[in-house]
């Protein structure tokens, strides 16, 4: 049951934010963005969408949970006879009826935080949110949520979200660092709601992915028993990030992309197993087929898998339905941490123009955080806070305070991790 007093608050919070900086809430990418920006900034999340419409079969409606000023809406207005939107703040609301006036096609709504009372079942093709869940204090209104976007979605919509998907922990959650949310949890979600579940990606992250059909009530109990015909073929098989047709054993690129013909139309990620040497795959994702008829599968491989050519099989419900193909299976190269981007810490887009006085550098393969370093001018950097985004990838974001005597103008940052010494960093402060 949800907490009103949660509900109110969630309200609170975010109404304030939208008075203080909409865009800087909603984007986290510059304070003060004017409106060109801003929705700029939508452009690879709307890519990411994008991609997803090929498995909406109808273009009548759309909705957006948590619209916040209308960013994504305007762009995906586009491919919907109508798009729908609703916030808990209707500060929010508001500032997205004043930029969505132009889009005729664009309804907006205030909710209660915790439902989707106002629209009626089977209404919507597709549902989905982005960066909204993760500012959900509460576990039920998240849930509640998710049951509401199956109600109002038509027998064979889409939804396609995003869940917090970081490792719990005991702290108190709040409207900006919302409840976690695991994997498992999500595919017990599917099976008890009839959900088909097809995409559950950047697990372990504050952005999992997640991709589900609604099917009739009733289709996970009607697999039950069900006897299925050898009937698919494994065209090709390869690395699922690189394309290169081996893989490593163990990391972040330990994965497999299958391209599958005649895969069954009801498989997803709790009744499809693809193994590995026998040992079973973790599924990331499942396509829809091509007009050739093929699908591509992608699956995570299985912790210590032995090197060299092993077997890989494709079961549903259980059963096999294609014949085994082989895979080469490489020791996994050493670990190389690196860093991939320095920006300023709180104003993204301002790239390495610091002018809040606080710098973000992103590392990848990054084993013991505790041994970053870094000093500028010869000074040390001051208050350093490491958080990790992606424990597969081994990705960090360490933030950290330019010491005060540190003028304006350029500047190179020396970065260290224990005894490995990287290049400088340029950067320039306001």
């Amino acid at each position: 049951m949800e907490d009103p007093k949660v509900l109110e608050r969630m309200r609170a919070d975010w109404n304030a934010r939208a008075g203080e900086d909409a865009n800087y809430y909603v984007a986290f990418g510059r304070r003060d963005q004017d409106d060109e920006e801003f929705f700029s900034t939508a452009s690879d999340v709307v890519k990411i969408l994008e991609l997803d419409l090929k498995r909406v079969r109808g273009r009548d409606a759309a909705l957006e949970i948590g619209c916040g000023p209308g960013r994504l809406m305007r762009p995906l207005s586009r491919h919907f006879r109508e798009i729908h939107g609703v916030d808990v703040s209707d500060e929010m609301v508001r500032l997205a009826e004043q930029r969505l006036r132009d889009t005729p096609t664009a309804h907006l709504q205030h909710c209660s935080g915790s439902d989707l009372a106002m629209f009626p079942e089977e209404k919507f093709d597709f549902v989905y949110s982005y960066a909204v869940f993760q500012h959900i204090p509460s576990r039920d209104v998240v849930f509640n949520y998710l049951r509401e976007a199956r109600r109002v979605l038509k027998t064979g919509g889409i939804l396609r979200c995003q869940i917090n998907g970081l490792p719990p922990h005991a702290k108190q959650y709040d409207t900006w660092s919302g409840v976690r949310i695991t994997a498992d949890e999500i595919t017990q979600f599917a099976r008890d709601e009839d959900m088909q579940l097809l995409l559950m990606e950047q697990i372990w992250t504050q952005y999992m992915w997640i991709a589900c059909r609604k099917r009739p009530a009733g289709w996970t109990a009607s697999l039950a028993g069900r006897r299925v015909p050898r009937a698919s073929v494994i065209h090709r098989i390869s690395d699922a990030l690189t394309g290169e047709a081996v893989a490593p054993a163990r990391g972040p690129l330990a994965a497999l992309a299958l391209w599958v013909e005649g895969q069954p139309e009801e498989a997803d990620l709790n009744n499809l197993t693809v193994t590995a040497d026998g040992r079973s795959c973790r599924l990331m994702y499942i396509g829809e087929p091509e007009k050739d008829g093929i699908a591509q599968v992608n699956v995570a491989l299985p912790e210590a898998l032995r090197t060299g050519m092993v077997p890989v099989e494709l079961l549903w419900l259980g059963q096999p339905v294609a014949e085994p193909v082989w895979v080469r299976i490489i020791p996994a190269g050493p670990s190389v941490p690196r860093i991939t981007t320095i920006t300023d810490g709180i104003n993204l887009l301002s790239g390495t123009r610091i002018v809040t006085g606080v710098v973000k550098v992103t590392m990848h393969e990054v084993s013991d955080a505790a041994q970053f370093h870094a000093t500028l001018e010869g000074l040390d950097v001051l208050e350093i806070e490491s958080f990790c985004t992606d424990p597969s990838w081994q990705r960090y974001e360490f933030n950290f305070r330019l010491p005060a005597q540190v003028a304006p103008g350029p500047h190179e940052v020396l970065v260290s991790l224990g005894k490995r010494k990287f290049a400088p960093l340029e950067i320039e402060v306001a």
